[in-house]
């Protein structure tokens, strides 16, 4: 079994029971050019990759510093592995969540997906996670989370997937941290219920023969409440849900239907937010977006 420091114990609490959600802030070098450009930032304005990053690390600073964005509202937050390493207010970014703001700090640890095979697409393997896991812990990250793709109702696909998801997941564990495990359900697909159905069966087979407590991150569902028995299982700390391409007033509005889901958005928590706004501005339009996740999380 987990054993849980002092720490860890009060994170796991803020987890369980926080009425909030989690923001995703884990953008990674592929996916930063594109929210960078949503956020008003356009290519010709880094010249490199070392310059890209210090901009996404300058546009997440300003989300975490921001009035509302705190553990009233916020339980915790995803980093990209880059910003955990940086410093937000003078001290390290998961320190400063966590003793300033009372927000739990998770790291995003895969590095991309295979091709797809059987409709699924599965993590590229992480050799450095016998490196990255213990450095994650003594910087103060709870927990983990890592993406994999379905895209097809393919039993066998989905099997192979979250068999891979709950293997990392074990490794994750040995480290003292609680993995979040993402299998995410592309949202335009034709069998989309199909596949929830599939792969909720896949996890709970997988979750009767667990000894610790996971998270898990999934697409919102075609049925409000179909994952109610991963949502009610004694093995889940927390079902949170992505947007997964959905805009923001989608996905509230879906989040809302499925009780004991809560929020872990991306795109749609920083839709709306730009480069070009005053602090006054920005942080308007954060604390509404703050205040809608908010209260789709808690209906």
């Amino acid at each position: 079994m987990l054993d849980l420091g002092t720490t860890q114990q009060e994170m796991a609490k803020q987890v369980r029971g926080g009425q909030g959600f989690i923001a995703a802030l884990d953008q990674s070098g592929g996916s930063t050019p594109k929210a960078l450009r949503l956020y008003g930032v356009e290519e010709d304005a880094y010249a490199s990759e070392d310059q890209m990053f210090d901009l996404i690390h300058d546009m997440r600073s300003r989300i975490i510093q921001a009035p509302s964005f705190n553990g009233d509202k916020v339980i915790g937050a995803i980093l990209f592995e880059m910003t955990m390493d940086r410093e937000v207010a003078g001290k390290p970014t998961a320190q400063t969540l966590w003793e300033d703001f009372k927000v739990v700090p998770f790291l995003k640890i895969d590095k991309g997906l295979e091709d797809a095979a059987n409709g699924v697409q599965l993590m590229k393997s992480m050799p450095h996670l016998g490196d990255l896991l213990p450095r994650a812990a003594k910087a103060g990250i709870f927990g983990t989370k890592m993406r994999s793709v379905v895209s097809a109702a393919n039993t066998q696909g989905i099997a192979d997937i979250v068999a891979q998801q709950f293997e990392v997941g074990a490794q994750v564990l040995s480290h003292g941290l609680v993995p979040i495990l993402e299998p995410e359900v592309t949202i335009s697909i034709d069998d989309k219920a199909e596949a929830e159905a599939i792969l909720q069966d896949a996890i709970l087979s997988h979750l009767d023969r667990m000894d610790d407590e996971i998270m898990l991150k999934l697409t919102l569902p075609e049925t409000a409440g179909h994952y109610q028995a991963l949502v009610d299982h004694p093995k889940v700390m927390k079902v949170v849900a992505l947007s997964g391409g959905y805009d923001r007033a989608e996905a509230n509005s879906r989040l809302a239907q499925n009780s004991g889901i809560v929020a872990s958005f991306s795109r749609a928590l920083t839709e709306g937010l730009s480069a070009q706004q005053s602090d006054e501005d920005f942080n308007a339009v954060l604390s509404d977006t703050i205040d809608s996740i908010h209260a789709a999380s808690i209906a």
